[in-house]
């Protein structure tokens, strides 16, 4: 748990300097980590980045509430195939899936949102600031 909480936070570490800090040999850290790879524990890696700095300045968060229950493959594929939906979650309670939006204008959010309507209606709810 220690290797992979180290990978968490920053997934550039070399095994030498993780295993330093877990009191094993970077050998024995690599090891492990291809066994957290094999078992499906690690299933790749990412990084942080600024969505801003590349002009993508607007981040919505989006409920969606389908027409029907028929719409659902069909909504799911279109969301795949947006780069804008950063993150898309099909839910219990309110609405039937939470997206995750990021866009470089307020139009083009807009211009998303008229295509969602053929699926269904939406709430929106735009980032001021991220916390965490």
């Amino acid at each position: 748990m220690r290797i992979l909480e180290h990978l968490i936070e920053d997934s550039t570490r070399s095994f030498k300097d993780i295993g330093e800090l877990v009191h094993l040999t970077g050998q024995a850290v690599g090891a492990r980590v291809r066994k957290l790879e094999d078992a499906g524990i690690i299933e790749g890696y990412t990084l942080r980045w600024n969505p801003e700095q590349v002009g993508l300045s607007v981040h919505a968060f989006v409920t969606v509430f389908l027409h029907s229950s028929i719409a659902h493959q069909r909504f799911q594929s279109f969301a795949q195939q947006h780069g804008q939906v950063a993150e898309m979650h099909r839910v219990s309670g309110e609405g039937c899936y939470w997206m995750r939006v990021r866009v470089g204008s307020p139009q083009e959010l807009n211009q998303l949102l008229d295509e969602i309507l053929d699926y269904g209606n939406y709430k929106v709810s735009l980032s001021i600031g991220q916390i965490k």
